[in-house]
């Protein structure tokens, strides 16, 4: 007789079922080697080798040449979820096709497998964090809405087999300072914790997100990767969640190393793995059997953990015969399609923050053109931190140079990134003199300044030129260049590439145009020049608000988001979260809701009539927010509830409408509750927030209307 198909084999089972049954032939040994990010191959149950670690933050990162998208940021910058979507299914695409080829190769190594630890939805609540511009930014409803079409296109839609695994990262209060993040404690009250904090994640657990990454730091006394309150109470009692948690990496040694909330590194795996931390990103899950025989963990700890897991390898077909994925062929990888989509996308990110008229540039007047600074020919500035490997590239050099092949294009790398002089014996300021010179051969000056991942992103031990920034201000040598361009009195469009916010200083008044262009991708430079000569009208819009230097906003290691961010900031920003110049000019009228009066727990419907009236076909995105007028408790001076995109000719009008759903009219009181308030709410819709001073620098007013609550 031969021995019936094992339940794990059997395809029509559910994945968990298949799991399970997987897991009770396993050995507890077996098990607690499948726990660390490196599993090892269990030969005797056909289970291979698998590498949990892989990154797809903008494009598959780490594992060779991809579509490299504009910077998580620079998505936001769209406001548009539809691209989001796009966005993450060609990740997800390239994801397999590379997997495909891989498994065939025998590669088991890290970042060549399909449990991709993105998107990061963490809050951008402070513009010091150098990891901010891996994040949506400032607002939980717009970081929602852009982290669950990332995921629905990583997961895809199939019924029998997930394309990718989506994590959401990092859970749940986390966002700086990245030098102390081992040891930090976010204190942060239950009103900021459900109303800013928390809804993300929420958003992404409803839509089914495989994984969830704990963070560093400590929240309110607790580890994340070992929190009894996030990672049981809040993530899988409150919410059901019933994918896999893993821990960032090597964040579990910190619980003993650094946090000291624990004395020994068994003690450290029991707190992560009994509070729901299935998988572990560095090596304490090595000491996994250690804590099994000190009896600090139970073997029904260790196999609850390997189930999660395996119903995750299970959903994404590893064990079938075959999955609809698996004729994704190699040439998908960076193949022209994917290139126009990141073109679009990162033509729709660019947000033109300042322009007095001198833009869009006429081509046919321009017989010398000076590209000038450190970020001008290089290929960091494109693509941010967490990337993958560009195969072709357009610096904004090279986007220039394309764009104007019957003029002359100068270039002077004019400063250092961060340094005060480019040579290493050279004198401050050694470039200044070459920037001059090119000035005055120019009928304008292309100004491209900004950071990098090298000044801006992740804490990476001691390489001390990466993490926070100190300084909203950018770095002297820099400062000392926009001076002297702006001085010479030719027309001057500065190019800021960078993940956050930047206090232009100088520039600010003295610069003709700014442009915003983040981190734009591998084809950024190209989207960049199209900008500038009016190929198309900018449609981005800041999904962080741009504070001066000088401002008052709290300590950097405060988590109260009190006078932080749009929703809170008591002071009038350099630029407001929500804007961006357009090339045209929108008038929005006729705003309409669906009814007067609402009762607590339904949804409302706003129309809203938007009209081009400048002598350009433009894109714009319609933003609505909602004002709660008489609540008992701290609000927000208003919120974003909706955001819509389009596209209209010269004069042309259309109407639009929005669902503003329920959540939108929930109060968070102290205790982290949400509940409704009868009460009288108002609804904007524009270009912009329904501030005087968001209005007054796009240019246009907002529309309002106002409905009651009732309870």
């Amino acid at each position: 007789m031969h021995e019936q198909t094992p339940k794990y084999k059997n395809e029509s089972l559910r994945c968990k079922e298949r799991a399970e049954d997987l897991v009770s032939r396993m050995t507890v040994e077996e098990c607690a080697s499948q726990m660390l990010f490196g599993a090892a191959e269990i030969e005797r149950l056909g289970v291979p080798a698998y590498n949990w670690w892989n990154e797809a933050l903008h494009g598959v990162a780490r594992a060779g040449v991809a579509t490299i998208f504009p910077q998580a940021i620079g998505l936001a910058a769209t406001f548009d979820e539809k691209l989001a979507l796009q966005e993450a299914e060609v990740i997800s695409t390239e994801a397999r096709a590379k997997y495909n080829q891989f498994q065939k190769q025998n590669d088991h190594g890290i970042y060549k497998g399909l449990t991709h630890w993105s998107p990061n939805i963490n809050i951008f609540r402070d513009p010091r964090w150098g990891r901010g511009q891996e994040t949506y930014g400032e607002d939980p409803y717009l970081t929602a809405k852009l982290g669950v079409s990332f995921v629905k296109g990583l997961q895809g839609n199939d019924p029998t087999c997930m394309k990718v695994a989506a994590c959401a990262k990092h859970f749940a209060v986390h966002s700086g300072p990245e030098k102390k993040r081992h040891e930090f404690n976010a204190v942060v009250s239950q009103q900021d914790l459900y109303e800013t904090y928390l809804p993300a994640f929420k958003a992404l657990c409803d839509v089914k997100v495989e994984g969830f990454m704990g963070a560093y730091n400590r929240t309110n006394g607790e580890p994340c990767c070992g929190s009894e309150t996030l990672l049981k109470k809040i993530l899988r009692e409150d919410w059901q969640f019933d994918g896999y948690i893993t821990s960032d990496c090597w964040a579990i040694s910190d619980f003993h190393n650094h946090h000291h909330v624990t004395d020994l590194p068994t003690e450290s795996v029991a707190l992560a793995l009994k509070n729901g931390c299935d998988l572990n990103c560095g090596n304490m899950y090595g000491y996994v059997m250690a804590a099994y025989q000190e009896g600090l963990i139970s073997e029904e700890d260790i196999r609850t953990a390997c189930v999660h897991l395996f119903t995750t390898r299970m959903r994404l077909g590893m064990f079938n015969e075959k999955t609809p994925y698996d004729d994704i062929p190699y040439d998908v990888v960076d193949c022209e399609e994917h290139r126009r989509l990141n073109y679009e996308i990162a033509c729709r990110s660019m947000v033109l923050l300042k322009n007095d008229g001198v833009l869009p540039l006429d081509k046919k007047k321009i017989q010398n053109i000076a590209v000038i600074g450190p970020n001008a020919n290089e290929v960091a500035p494109l693509i941010g931190n967490y990337h993958g490997t560009p195969g072709y590239y357009i610096t904004l050099l090279q986007g220039i140079t394309e764009a104007l092949p019957d003029a002359r294009v100068w270039f002077a790398q004019g400063s250092h990134l961060y340094l005060n002089h480019i040579e290493d014996i050279g004198p401050e300021g050694d470039g200044l003199a070459e920037a001059k010179t090119l000035c005055e051969q120019a009928d304008a000056v292309v100004l491209a300044v900004g950071l990098t991942e090298a000044v801006e992103g992740e804490e990476m031990g001691d390489q001390n030129m990466v993490g926070d920034k100190a300084t909203l201000y950018l770095p002297e040598g820099q400062r000392a260049l926009i001076r002297t361009v702006c001085d010479s009195g030719k027309p001057v469009i500065l190019v800021n590439f960078s993940g956050s916010a930047i206090d232009f200083e100088y520039g600010n008044e003295h610069a003709n145009a700014i442009i915003q262009a983040w981190y734009p991708g591998a084809l950024g430079g190209r989207a960049v020049a199209e900008l500038i000569f009016g190929e198309y009208s900018p449609s981005g819009k800041l999904p962080v608000t741009f504070y001066p230097e000088e401002n008052s906003l709290p300590d950097f290691e405060d988590y109260s988001m009190e006078n932080r961010t749009y929703k809170f900031y008591k002071e009038n920003p350099l630029y407001p979260f929500g804007y961006g110049l357009s090339y045209s000019h929108f008038l929005f009228s006729d705003i309409v809701l669906s009814a007067e009066k609402v009762k607590a727990g339904d949804s409302i419907l706003c129309t809203v009539t938007v009209t081009n009236t400048g002598k350009m076909e433009a894109e714009e995105v319609v933003e609505f927010y909602i004002r709660d007028q008489e609540a008992s408790v701290r609000v927000p001076r208003h919120k974003l509830c909706g955001i819509q995109r389009v596209s209209l000719k010269p004069q042309e009008s259309c109407r639009i409408t929005v669902e503003i759903g329920p959540e939108a009219m929930q109060i968070t009181d102290e205790q982290g509750c949400y509940r409704y308030e009868s009460g009288n709410f108002t609804v904007f819709a524009g270009g912009c927030q329904p501030d005087p001073y968001s209005q007054h620098l796009y240019g246009s007013s907002c529309v309002q209307a106002e409905f009651e609550l009732l309870v």
